[in-house]
């Protein structure tokens, strides 16, 4: 009762206290865009680009190109061969490794300023939900988190290691006694023995709170049905929060709600190495409110121009809702106009609330169609709506050289539970696509395109890819769209 008391009124505290900036988001974004410049104007990239001579916003943008991992990879190198002071004062705390679909490893670092912002946007989240809501049944059970392993590598002086592991070390103390895996369950490189050694560690445990990527944690809630012949409503019956991140939840939600056997609240976070930069502050509204004090300065491109020469640079207060926008960040952790690859929309200007719609890399335009993937995932969900298909997993490609026939779309489906009639449901899923995206209609009614191919994934298809290219488990997702054929052509069919 006491922790339950001692959350509500945390809760509101820190509500009151980020009305602030929620408020005056411009005001915010000034003070961040101020503190950033000012504090790396003695680091060797503030030399380079002249940040003692930087009065404004203008003047930034003029002398700082955008830049994505590549761009910024000479001084990185500089930074783990040790130097220091390059792209922040200092040497980083950590660099989080991850595996870019172009770069190769990337290390992004994470400074003695940036550690903290992420581990504050995560309580935040959870707090906010609190005040919303008033439901603090969570805090009194165990919470898990589904991450990678805590383990961390030391090189050359650098620490280095994936950012969910890194974040497992600043877990707050009020949290420490009813978090769960065990430590050395969390240290398991292999993921599949993991999920199993949590399953075995969490059956007889009171689970209020559990997060992770959905299709990870879709893997451990079936081996715990496996187990039990129970729903999770039961094996957890005081189970009330799902937090994720990472891929849309609403393709997931129907199967979930039958897996769990309940209706369970969720919040959606939006986290990355290179920052925290957003979370669910509603529960029916839709979109997750920017944060604009996690000494992040946001930019914006035009996803439709992005590929041009020199794109217009937009600052929060350009932005406008309904357009797709590259998501473009200079941080404290020294990332400097940086394109993330991730593009989102907004949904509310006031506040600031938007939604992912996909990455900058994962989109299909074979025929200049320029499908994204908030589109396809949006076209899944209507397709299974007010029936009883449910999906695993899927992925789509371009197929622009069958055998016979137009060109088309392929969408690779792992079911849990098949339409009785795939036509049909082919059918149902084009016509969703087709009001999702008028360019992929415009080539259907022109004969450039035939409409879309159903091909079945074998199951457990893409858990088996996924573990042949060394990304089970753990912050890894499947993309759900491509350019190109690499998935697909690895994808086992039924």
């Amino acid at each position: 009762m006491i922790k339950k008391i001692g959350a509500k009124i945390f809760a509101n505290y820190i509500h009151n206290k980020n009305q602030k900036w929620i408020k005056d988001p411009h005001t915010a974004q000034q003070k961040t865009f101020d503190y950033l410049i000012r504090k790396a104007k003695t680091t060797e990239f503030g030399r380079d680009h002249g940040f003692d001579k930087i009065r404004n916003y203008e003047e930034f943008q003029a002398s700082v190109p955008v830049r994505d991992y590549e761009g910024i990879r000479p001084y990185v190198e500089k930074m783990l061969a040790g130097n220091p002071s390059v792209l922040w004062p200092g040497k980083p705390l950590y660099y989080a490794k991850t595996s870019g679909t172009t770069s190769g490893a990337k290390f992004i670092p994470l400074t003695k300023e940036s550690m903290p912002t992420h581990i504050v946007a995560a309580r935040d989240a959870l707090l906010n939900y609190i005040h919303e809501t008033g439901n603090t049944d969570f805090v009194s059970g165990k919470q898990i988190f589904l991450q990678g392993s805590p383990v961390l590598n030391k090189k050359q002086g650098n620490v280095i290691g994936r950012l969910s592991g890194i974040v497992a070390h600043y877990v707050p103390k009020y949290f420490q006694k009813s978090r769960m895996p065990s430590w050395d369950t969390n240290c398991i490189e292999d993921w599949e023995t993991k999920v199993d050694a949590i399953v075995k560690e969490t059956l007889a445990e009171d689970m209020t709170l559990i997060a992770g990527i959905p299709s990870w944690v879709q893997m451990y809630f079936e081996k715990l049905i496996e187990h039990t012949h129970q729903p999770i409503g039961k094996i957890f019956p005081n189970f009330s929060l799902f937090v994720y991140g990472g891929v849309n939840y609403e393709p997931y939600r129907p199967m979930f709600e039958k897996l769990i056997g309940k209706k369970v609240d969720s919040v959606e976070l939006f986290p990355a190495s290179e920052g925290f930069f957003a979370y669910q502050d509603r529960q029916k509204d839709k979109g997750l409110l920017l944060l604009l004090n996690n000494e992040i300065f946001y930019e914006f491109i035009k996803a439709d121009e992005f590929g041009e020469e020199n794109p217009k640079r937009h600052t929060l207060g350009a932005v406008e809702l309904g357009v797709n926008y590259v998501l473009i960040l200079s941080t404290s952790a020294g990332l400097w106009a940086y394109n993330i690859g991730d593009t989102v929309c907004f949904v509310s200007l006031n506040p600031y609330r938007l939604v992912v719609t996909g990455r900058v890399k994962h989109f299909i335009s074979a025929f200049g169609e320029h499908v994204i993937g908030k589109e396809v995932e949006t076209a899944m969900q209507l397709a299974c709506k007010d029936s009883q298909v449910q999906v695993k997993e899927f992925t789509v490609a371009p197929q622009i050289d069958p055998k016979e026939g137009l060109p088309f779309h392929e969408w690779f489906i792992e079911f849990k539970k098949p339409p009785q009639n795939m036509q049909d449901f082919a059918r149902k899923l084009d016509q969703s696509m087709q009001k999702q995206n008028v360019y992929y209609e415009d080539l259907l009614k022109g004969s450039v395109l035939r409409t879309l191919v159903i091909s079945t994934v074998a199951d457990g298809g893409f858990q088996q890819y996924m573990k042949s290219i060394g990304k089970l488990g753990g912050q890894n997702k499947v993309p759900r769209l491509s350019n190109d054929r690499k998935i697909a052509d690895q994808l086992p069919l039924k």
